[in-house]
Parts: C-alpha cells; sequence; structure tokens
C-alpha cells in the first residue's frame, strides 16, 4: 500500500547520494555468503531503506528537533560482492573515502564489522550481541576473532578495548567465554546490563573502547541481541533478549559519545521476517537512533 504523502510530515530515508561532504552516510554492504546459518541478509540494505520513510526523522525532545536540518545525511550506496577477499577490501577502503562522516554500514551478516571497523580505523569495538564472535576462521561468527588477529598489524584492535554487551545464556560456549576472559575482552552479559541499567553500561563500555590515545570507536549492532519476539528475521535471536526500546536506547547512548565514530547494523534476514516486517523496521529505528546521538553531540 502507497504511503500518504503530506508536505508537513516529511519522511525519514531517500537521502542524497554521498558528494564528499557528509556528518553521516549509509553504506550498503549485503554480505551473506560466509555465514554460519542459511540467510538472505543481502536483500536487508534494500529492505531497512524501503522501512525509513515508514518514519519522520523528527525527534520530539525538548526542544523538537529535526534530524535532517542538524545533519547532512547521505546514501552511498552499496558495495558490490562483499564476501570475497577483494570485496572486503573494497568495504574498508570505501569506509575510509567516505571519512570523516560517520559510517552507518547496513549488513548484511556479522561478518560487515570486521571490515567496517577496519576501515573506520577502529582502536575500539563495543558490539550489541547475544555472541561472542569469537569463531576460528572466516564467518558471521567471527568478526570479533579477526578484529584481534587477523587485521593487518596496524588495522588491529586490541581486545582489552572490547566491550561485548548483551552476551545470553545458551548461545555461546565455555571455550569462547575462556577465550574472551584471557584476552581481556569486557564481557556485559544480558543479566548484568539488566541490573545495572543503560547508563551505568554505556559509561564504562566507552571508556574502555574509548581508552588510550586518539580514540575511535566502531560500534557493532547485532539485532540478534533483541529477543525474538521484536526480531524473528534475526536467525539466531533468542527468547528474553533485549526488548526493542532497550536496543534502540542502547544505540542512541552510545552513538553519542564523540570517541564513536561508526556503527553497523547485522545479522537481519530480511526474506525470513515476519509479515508486518518488524525486525526490519526495528533496524530502521537503529539507523535513526544513530542519527539522534550523532546530532545531540552538536547540543552538548
Amino acid at each position: 500500500m502507497a504511503l500518504s504523502h503530506d508536505p508537513l510530515w516529511p519522511r525519514a530515508g531517500s537521502w542524497p547520494a554521498f558528494d564528499g561532504a557528509a556528518d553521516a552516510v549509509l553504506l550498503g554492504v549485503p554480505a551473506w555468503r560466509t555465514s554460519l546459518s542459511p540467510t538472505g541478509a543481502h536483500a536487508t540494505p534494500a529492505a531497512v531503506r524501503d522501512a525509513l520513510s515508514r518514519y519522520s526523522a523528527t525527534l520530539m525532545g525538548p526542544p523538537v528537533v529535526e534530524l535532517d536540518s542538524v545533519l547532512r545525511i547521505a546514501d552511498a550506496g552499496d558495495v558490490a560482492d562483499p564476501d570475497t577477499a577483494d570485496g572486503v577490501e573494497a568495504v574498508v577502503a570505501r569506509v575510509r573515502e567516505l571519512a570523516p562522516a560517520f559510517v552507518i554500514a547496513l549488513g548484511g551478516d556479522n561478518s560487515v564489522t570486521y571490515a567496517a571497523a577496519r576501515g573506520a580505523g577502529a582502536t575500539g569495538l563495543i558490539t550489541f550481541d547475544a555472541h561472542f564472535d569469537l569463531r576460528d576462521g572466516v564467518s558471521n561468527g567471527s568478526p570479533v576473532r579477526r578484529l584481534v588477529e587477523d587485521a593487518p598489524l596496524s588495522e588491529r584492535i586490541d581486545p582489552r578495548r572490547i566491550v561485548q554487551i548483551g552476551i545470553a545464556d545458551f548461545a555461546n560456549s565455555a571455550a569462547y567465554a575462556a577465550r574472551a576472559a584471557a584476552w581481556g575482552i569486557r564481557v556485559i552479559a544480558l543479566d548484568e546490563l539488566r541490573r545495572r541499567g543503560i547508563d551505568d553500561v554505556v559509561a564504562e563500555a566507552v571508556e574502555i573502547a574509548g581508552g588510550g590515545g586518539e580514540a575511535r570507536i566502531h560500534l557493532d549492532v547485532d539485532v540478534d541481541v533483541a529477543d525474538r519476539s521484536v526480531a524473528p528475521g534475526c536467525p539466531a535471536s533468542l527468547p528474553g533478549g533485549l526488548q526493542a526500546w532497550e536496543l534502540r536506547a542502547l544505540t542512541r547512548a552510545v552513538a553519542a559519545d564523540h570517541r564513536v565514530v561508526s556503527a553497523d547494523l547485522v545479522e537481519v534476514d530480511a526474506a525470513a521476517d515476519a509479515a508486518d516486517h518488524r525486525t526490519v523496521r526495528l533496524t530502521a529505528l537503529c539507523v535513526l537512533e544513530l542519527l539522534a546521538g550523532l546530532a545531540s553531540r552538536r547540543r552538548s
């Protein structure tokens, strides 16, 4: 059904093509071929762009803020065939080209994080994820390990500058928990997050990931950290995960920190979503929450 048109109610999305100057840029990275679970994640960047038109770009404040009036937002299109070795390097190069804009990489599966963080020159990493992503090999289950061990030496992230938020019971192994502990990764499991609250956890996360010299933090938003009722389009989402409001609040809070320079939104299979497209629509809202966090820096 066609959306209504109201000149007094402008819609989000449909941002102009990147022309060399922007505060924030969307970049589609439709990776899917190395996923451990069957997925149609390569269809998701287009679906998220379409879903953005369901929303306005207006924050209620107070004061009321139109994101488009305080931020220059652009769209850099998609990187073709990002699953190959050459494709990964093309993503790295494209993210570098888009700097100093805040790059929002629309996945695709979680393998996107490896290339996006490298391209952004990340020195720290924060993940919202039910899983460690510390597996061996090359897959959507290995990007965190690859950023520590496989990236070129000058692009590797010190694991002591990695914070993983939302790690869930019954979604991981003791071996990978031990690997995280041995490397000094700060793991904030789902229960700890809920016990302490979002503000307290975010304050700790940005200080750890942003510590040491000139900090550049990449935020990995794996939507399967959300409860399966709100993210049925994520192959690995579990009952009992984050509620939609929790994920949105976390996303905005982290993006508000000036040390955060890039983000990705991953692990959504648009082809497997519920009939009401709730997972894709939540992901689109997270795009807007990232922009809201970025805009809040102008007022702080």
